[in-house]
């Protein structure tokens, strides 16, 4: 049996919210997707990658090729537009299925596992996550770096030739929790924030996502905020 709760807020400080997401539980299948070009392009190669993956997977096709073949229909939509500007989005993709789960990637939207601790099966494709495996900077100075927020995956934005689309897979086990989220969340709201409130099995899963979304706002709402939360019972 699957609970899951959804939500997105523009935040405090954008006018526009370039986030979307997916869920449904008939399918399998949760998404986060982060926008990213100005005015409405991030909006629309995130709507482009959800809807493009959920029709390839909803085909039965494999999550990772799904992805893929977003990024291919992103690069194609972003060559007939005359604007300059680039066109890309992160995503981060969890589908569950036949006692299994499969995790896929691209970009710094994050997909954490609750199973009576917190851990982040996803890692972030960017410079900080970079100096973070090469020993440069700790955990606390990464959340303060002037250059966080800066992707070195996206679809749509990335050679497709170095695309790097990420898949973890695992057994699904009552009282697992997956936390998809895209990284308007995860700046205000650190780790141990995050496992105190998915600790709170007195909670729906909706009033989990509604708390979270409500913390980041609290520490300052600085972009777009999405969190999507799937319990197996």
């Amino acid at each position: 049996m699957i609970e899951f709760g959804h939500g997105t807020h523009v935040g405090l400080r954008r006018e526009h919210n370039e986030d979307t997401y997916y869920a449904d539980d008939a399918l399998g299948l949760w998404l986060v997707a982060d926008g990213m070009g100005g005015h409405d392009h991030g909006e629309v190669a995130s709507a482009l990658a959800r809807d493009h993956v959920l029709r390839e997977a909803g085909a039965g096709r494999d999550l990772a090729d799904a992805v893929r073949s977003a990024d291919e229909a992103i690069i194609r939509h972003s060559t007939r537009r005359a604007e300059a500007l680039p066109m890309g989005t992160t995503i981060a993709a969890l589908r569950i299925r036949d006692g299994s789960y499969e995790v896929t990637w691209v970009g710094d939207s994050r997909v954490y596992l609750w199973q009576g601790a917190l851990r982040q099966l996803s890692q972030d494709h960017s410079f900080v996550q970079q100096l973070l495996d090469q020993g440069a900077i700790t955990s606390e100075e990464a959340r303060a770096h002037p250059q966080r927020n800066l992707v070195t995956q996206a679809l749509g934005v990335t050679d497709p030739q170095q695309l790097r689309v990420e898949t973890v897979r695992g057994a699904v086990e009552p009282g697992m929790q997956f936390l998809l989220c895209s990284d308007g969340l995860t700046e205000e709201v650190d780790d141990a924030a995050i496992a105190r409130v998915l600790a709170r099995t007195e909670l729906t899963a909706q009033e989990c996502v509604e708390h979270l979304i409500l913390a980041a706002l609290d520490g300052g709402g600085s972009d777009n905020i999405t969190a999507v939360l799937v319990r197996v019972r």
